[in-house]
């Protein structure tokens, strides 16, 4: 009897390892040009590193950034890039400094280390600059 509670255990914790999500916070992020830009995902189950793509218009998504659970991050990072995690509350951020126009892109948190993209965790970064709107 013993050894079969074992055995349930071993697989219920292989399962919630199996059981991995991670989700966007917002739809978009709207910033001015020189403003802090924070883009966020939940993330949930057991995970080792969280990955950052960026894709423009047209383009294929490119590799940003990647950060693991203990803070430690790819280098180099790009500029004015900085992945954060907050392990406590299962968030991964990516922090763009002194928003520019040519950030506007989509971007992507992702669990494991994609080129393709998912749609369910995309982010949107439209800038809000008036120079786009006259």
């Amino acid at each position: 009897m013993t050894i079969l509670c074992v055995l349930l255990l071993l697989l219920m914790i292989k399962k919630e390892t199996l059981a991995q999500t991670i989700t966007q916070l917002e739809d978009k992020a709207l910033k001015s040009e020189g403003e802090k830009v924070t883009l966020s995902c939940k993330y949930d189950g057991a995970v080792n590193n969280l990955h950052w793509y960026r894709q423009y218009q047209g383009s294929k998504p490119e590799f940003l950034a990647y950060i693991y659970l203990n803070g430690d991050t790819s280098k180099p990072l790009p500029d004015r890039l900085m992945p954060k995690i907050d392990k406590n509350n299962n968030l991964v951020s990516l922090e763009i400094s002194d928003a520019k126009v040519t950030d506007s892109a989509l971007y992507y948190c992702a669990l494991t280390p994609t080129m393709t993209g998912n749609s369910t965790t995309l982010y949107k970064n439209l800038l809000n600059n008036k120079a786009l709107s006259s």
